[in-house]
């Protein structure tokens, strides 16, 4: 694969950006030297940052085609990023690169009731598009944790998932069509809006989840669902993330699809509780939240058979909710939960993902791995498709050891999940944290084909180089 030259002197830097400057509308280029620091990272802790040669904030598709065709004049790598809510370093700059923000590209293009479907540019955030088609009595489901501000580009790139994904799937399965800059920096259009189509490979599916590093998308089609009917929610407080875990699996054995069960073990219910005073460590160690939302009387019926798990499996209490207010009170604490933990430090976060089957075992794992390496390790987990959020609680200060430890723990929990039929990643993306995970996942010949379809679409390796490979 062919290694980006990135701007060796200070001259080559300045005629670098003089060409940016030259190329695209006054303001584009970010010369305020703390905006260009906040616009170089996401929200992974642990990874590392480099020093970018500039920072765009580009407003159309030409000005992003612009700018990767004077990246591949200069052999300067491109990193784009849309609100910075990832969690793996993906979006991180590298030295000499150009971040690229397409967050100012937030317009919902149009929507059409009739076939379904929503085209919107990468800045759009994903809570304000399902308000948008929710006017229409439409829904867009994939939901993840940072709905309210991560960005459709964003979760594009990551594959994003969320809370309902365990009945509606996640972002892939909801992308239409993509306009793209390739690495070459043509504009390319993609998929099809059309309900059925064969025609070539599905270059979608590719680049959704690709982290930016095939093309920079720069508009979105994405299918819609009708409006589902009005949530039944179940809660049921559990002794131990081992008898939580095994209603999970009781709930799958049974072939209950709900369309949410989310999970909050001690740690981030008492994070939750220091900061908002929500009263939810009374209760019990661990949390487990469900969703149905099949139209009565099966809703019903299918709330009432996972209360009956919850209690066979171990609850300590398990209740249908009857007040709609209480139930999105519980849902809500349960997306408080990642920024209430950052209000006790760092959080390095973990997304292993592993058949349902498995889901008490890794559990039980994961406490192991906290107790052998001496760490805090809080527990969110999209329970229902087997979606594990470990959350590593790193120190204030700079403790060289504790941050040993942490990497151990990291790298176990990564290696328990694979050992147990999982991947390392469900809906975060490897980034840079998780390259090493990568190399145990796939094979020798897989990595080498996944390095031949990026060197077929980026030649130049001026898309976000050093994330997911090596």
């Amino acid at each position: 694969m062919a290694t980006p030259v990135q701007p060796s002197t200070e001259t080559a830097a300045a005629a670098f950006v003089r060409d940016l400057d030259a190329a695209l509308p006054a303001g584009r280029v970010v010369d305020d030297p703390e905006v260009a620091r906040s616009l170089s990272r996401d929200q992974a802790a642990g990874a590392p940052v480099g020093r970018p040669a500039a920072v765009v904030r580009a407003r159309s598709t030409e000005e992003v085609r612009r700018v990767v065709e004077i990246c591949v004049r200069h052999r300067v790598p491109v990193v784009a990023r849309g609100a910075g809510t990832g969690l793996s370093g993906g979006a991180n700059a590298i030295d000499g690169c150009v971040v690229l923000s397409l967050a100012a590209m937030s317009q919902i293009v149009s929507i059409d009731p009739l076939e379904r479907l929503a085209v919107v540019q990468p800045g759009v955030v994903n809570d304000d598009l399902r308000a948008a088609v929710a006017e229409y009595g439409l829904w867009y489901p994939p939901d993840p944790a940072s709905s309210p501000w991560s960005t459709l580009g964003g979760n594009v790139a990551t594959n994003a998932g969320g809370l309902c994904c365990v009945k509606y799937g996640v972002t892939r399965e909801y992308v239409l069509e993509l306009e793209v800059v390739t690495g070459t920096a043509e504009v390319v259009r993609v998929g099809r809006r059309t309900a059925k189509g064969a025609a070539g490979y599905d270059l979608v599916g590719l680049l959704v989840g690709s982290e930016g590093t095939l093309g920079i998308v720069t508009e979105i089609t994405v299918r819609l669902r009708t409006l589902p009917s009005a949530p039944i929610t179940v809660a049921g407080f559990f002794p131990s993330l081992v008898t939580a875990g095994t209603a999970v699996r009781a709930i799958g054995a049974a072939g209950i699809t709900p369309s949410a069960l989310e999970l909050m073990d001690r740690f981030c219910l008492r994070a939750v509780d220091e900061w908002k005073q929500m009263g939810l460590t009374a209760a019990g160690e661990v949390l487990l939240l469900a969703r149905v939302d099949d139209p009565e009387p099966t809703g019903s019926a299918l709330a009432e058979a996972i209360v009956e798990h919850f209690r066979a499996s171990g609850a300590a209490w398990a209740e249908r909710s009857t007040d709609a207010q209480e139930a999105d009170a519980l849902f809500s604490a349960r997306r408080l939960a990642y920024p209430a933990l950052e209000r006790l430090g760092p959080v390095i976060t973990e997304d292993v993902c592993v058949p349902r089957e498995h889901v008490p075992e890794m559990l039980a794992r994961i406490e192991a791995l906290a107790v052998e390496h001496g760490v805090q390790i809080a527990n969110i987990a999209h329970a229902g498709d087997g979606n594990l959020h470990p959350l590593i609680i790193g120190p204030g200060g700079d403790d060289a050891d504790l941050w040993l430890r942490i990497e151990a723990a990291f790298d176990g929990i990564l290696d328990a999940a694979l050992a147990l039929g999982g991947t390392i990643t469900g809906e975060h993306g490897v980034g840079l944290l998780k390259r090493r995970g990568l190399e145990h996942e796939l094979s020798p010949a897989v990595m080498g084909l996944h390095r031949s379809i990026k060197a077929a679409l980026d030649p130049h390796a001026i898309l976000n180089p050093g994330k997911i490979f090596q």
